[in-house]
């Protein structure tokens, strides 16, 4: 039997393709303690997705999307985001530290794209307070998530707290990450904008 992806089908598939990903993904890690710590918010976003799946389908351009993030963070969480096997990006372009991490973050940003469409599509706003409010909610989720590094970083101390915590040396790591999530929401934003009045429903 022969299975296709079509439009219709788009989410589940990728969801498959995603719980077979993680399970290999999650055979001998680096580190136990920060594949678990990393995998958390992976696997909150991926529930409340499928939970939500019925109540609001997304199109496939948003599920594709955040779907980028969850494939790329639970990479991350198998090698700890400084150990991925990345060192040909740094080569290529002379950097001194992994940025496989910066490229997540960057990742994040791809949400602000799912929210501006439910605001949109449920009629709770206008284009321009959704377009606000999408860049806003993805850089507050940058900051609490900068907090709750810095938290577990202290709390478990040790090489799990500064794996988890993936500064790599750089005393601006936070605040850079944080403007690789705004970068990422500004660029799904415009992506919407230019290709949202044709994608932004769904599929």
């Amino acid at each position: 039997m022969r299975i296709s992806v079509t439009q219709d089908n788009f989410p589940l598939m990728l969801s498959l393709v995603f719980i077979v990903f993680f399970a290999l993904l999650g055979i001998a890690p680096a580190s136990r303690a920060v594949w678990i710590a990393e995998v958390v918010p992976v696997l909150f976003v991926f529930l409340l997705l499928a939970c939500t799946y019925k109540v609001f389908r997304f199109s496939n351009v948003a599920y594709g999307l955040m779907a980028f993030w969850i494939f790329w963070h639970t990479i991350g969480a198998h090698f700890t985001f400084s150990e991925v096997p990345f060192g040909f990006v740094s080569d290529l372009f002379g950097f001194e530290r992994n940025h496989f991490d910066r490229v997540g973050h960057f990742s994040v940003g791809f949400y602000a794209y799912a929210m501006c469409e439910l605001l949109l599509r449920r009629k709770l706003t206008g284009p321009i307070i959704a377009t606000l409010f999408s860049l806003f909610f993805i850089m507050s989720i940058a900051a609490a998530y900068e907090i709750i590094e810095w938290w577990y970083a202290v709390a478990e101390g040790g090489e799990a707290g500064l794996a988890v915590l993936g500064s790599q040396g750089d005393i601006w790591d936070a605040q850079k990450d944080m403007l690789a999530d705004t970068l990422g929401a500004l660029f799904s934003l415009a992506l919407f904008w230019i290709m949202g009045r044709r994608w932004g429903s769904r599929p």
